[in-house]
């Protein structure tokens, strides 16, 4: 159904160039679906994945809280309607002005993974909370998001207990098992390490109250993956086996599981071509490519599912390529796409599962392309 709320979008409004459609009643599904698969934890909502302005005030009108990566992000979940109370500011890279202005908006809530943003937020935003990221290694996911944002769990030590003496609030600790992440047990061992700084930190006199256990939540691509239900179960699982009883206050924070599903782009055949007389493998170039929302194709890993006029045809090898000078500008070139052979200049194609991460990753005028158009119905 909420496809076909989608296609018949395309069909009536026939709107011009490569866009994104959006439809918030998968949206408002897949929220419920996290409160009935995790009902002990909050939901912060990962603004990055996509923040239009229809997207936050669903989310606020159900109740959800929201993870912000920038200034900008926090004063567009407020404009939603937020309250500062349900906004995290979970970017670890902060400049301090930015701490100073989230401060003032009456943001409470920060993630750190090193003693020198602690003291950032020391200065900048006096007697809030703080919560410590920590390293996991992103195995089982498509996405990884390891080494840039984190620290080693004995470092995490002794970051919050810095965080204590500046007389911050520290409040917990939060990891990241990566995006797209299908393997189940990827949360059993971030909580082990989570319990096990709670113990640590508790022998030293403080008392932790927070897990962030982050985001990660996939959606079907080419593959089935687990439902949010399996997930939930096997979250508690894991939170039972390390904390026991002493079950802390949990956070969750889905982006492409929230909204991914929900969006699909139409795009453009601009050219297919080959590059030998005797070539089988045809480059099919699109309007939209890496500079302009499928940034996300990076090293293949995203591989998302595409629908064009001719499916039932025969179907042959194919590069897809975007529209851009620039020979990074390939989306698809190793793991090649099995497309029909009657694709011919000016058909349209459908790229499924593309409401996370695509209109707010596209250039601002790369080539002189304008920005990825969104609609949200």
């Amino acid at each position: 159904m909420a496809i076909q709320r989608i296609m018949h979008f395309f069909e009536d409004s026939h709107p011009e160039g490569p866009c994104l459609v959006v439809d918030l009643e998968v949206i408002r599904e897949n929220y419920l679906g996290f409160e009935r698969a995790l009902p002990q934890s909050r939901i912060f909502y990962a603004v990055k994945a996509n923040p239009a302005p229809e997207i936050l005030r669903l989310l606020v009108s159900l109740g959800s809280c929201f993870d912000t990566a920038s200034v900008a992000e926090i004063e567009m979940v407020l404009e939603a309607g937020a309250a500062p109370n349900r906004i995290s500011y979970g970017n670890t890279i902060k400049k301090e002005r930015d701490i100073v202005r989230a401060h003032a908006l009456g943001v409470s809530l920060y993630a750190v993974d090193c003693i020198e943003e602690v003291e950032k937020i020391a200065r900048a935003a006096p007697g809030t909370r703080i919560f410590c990221r920590v390293l996991t290694d992103g195995t089982g996911a498509a996405w990884p998001l390891s080494r840039k944002f984190g620290c080693d769990p004995e470092m995490a030590i002794d970051v919050l207990r810095h965080a204590r003496k500046l007389d911050l609030e520290s409040y917990g600790v939060s990891f990241h098992v990566g995006s797209q992440q299908i393997d189940l047990s990827a949360w059993d061992r971030a909580l082990a390490d989570a319990a096990s700084i709670f113990r640590t930190m508790a022998k030293k006199g403080i008392t932790l109250k927070m897990v962030n256990m982050g985001g990660g939540f996939p959606i079907r691509y080419l593959k089935d993956v687990p439902t949010a239900q399996a997930y939930g179960v096997a979250i508690f699982d894991a939170m039972s086996s390390h904390f026991g009883n002493r079950i802390p206050e949990t956070i969750i924070e889905p982006g492409r599981g929230m909204v991914g599903n929900a969006g699909v782009i139409r795009t453009e055949i601009v050219l297919v071509s080959r590059k030998a007389i005797n070539d089988n493998v045809r480059w099919v170039y699109l309007d939209i490519g890496k500079f302009n929302g499928l940034a996300e194709t990076m090293d293949e890993a995203i591989r998302y599912p595409i629908i064009t006029p001719h499916d039932g045809d025969a179907v042959g090898p194919c590069v897809l390529a975007g529209p851009t000078c620039d020979s990074a500008d390939i989306m698809y070139e190793n793991a090649l796409y099995q497309l029909p052979v009657s694709l011919s200049i000016g058909d349209e194609l459908f790229i499924f599962g593309t409401g996370a991460y695509t209109a707010t990753y596209a250039s601002v005028a790369f080539n002189g392309f304008e920005p990825l158009r969104s609609y949200v119905i």
